[in-house]
């Protein structure tokens, strides 16, 4: 799971990158037509999802793994705020009501559109944090790394380039 976590990063982040944000919904509707755009935001949705859900199911096993009990997902979220793998509860929540709002395909707003990628581009690093963190947990704690080292290497600059830019701009608390 350790290796789809950063697989998931890495997909997520050149998804992420093919697109210039923030998104404007003046923009979308000009280019309501073009494929390739609306290919790439589909797979931002897929992806920040996929992410979110690999990291969740992870946690989970890393519990079992410890020998900890965790009847519900909120005793889960918990657990890893009190160890400093999730940032807080309510960021996580926040990022899962994001990707719950996902814009439909034939949703027409355009700037409702644009604001649901932009929210999604914003928490996609409170994510990359939490997979940061978590493979780091995983490292130390529970002695477990990737399988391979196939996506490491650029799970880690990845990672790495959004923590110093979230310092950077103030927005990380750490």
């Amino acid at each position: 799971m350790l290796e789809a976590i950063q697989r998931c990063v890495y997909f997520l982040h050149a998804s992420s990158h093919s697109l210039s944000w923030p998104l404007q919904g003046e923009h979308l509707l000009k280019h309501k037509k073009d494929n390739d755009l609306f290919e790439s935001l589909a797979a931002i949705n897929e992806r920040f999802a996929k992410l979110q859900d690999t990291l969740g199911a992870a946690m989970r096993h890393s519990l079992i793994l410890s020998g900890e009990q965790a009847d519900s997902f909120m005793k889960v979220l918990t657990i890893f705020e009190k160890s400093g793998v999730v940032e807080s509860i309510e960021a996580w929540q926040l990022a899962r009501a994001a990707r719950n709002l996902a814009a439909h395909d034939y949703e027409t707003d355009y700037e409702l559109v644009a604001a649901h990628f932009n929210a999604l581009n914003e928490q996609q690093y409170m994510l990359f944090k939490t997979a940061q963190r978590f493979v780091q947990f995983a490292l130390h704690t529970l002695k477990v790394a990737p399988q391979s080292n196939d996506f490491s290497q650029e799970f880690d600059n990845i990672t790495r380039l959004h923590t110093a830019t979230a310092k950077q701009l103030g927005s990380d608390p750490n």
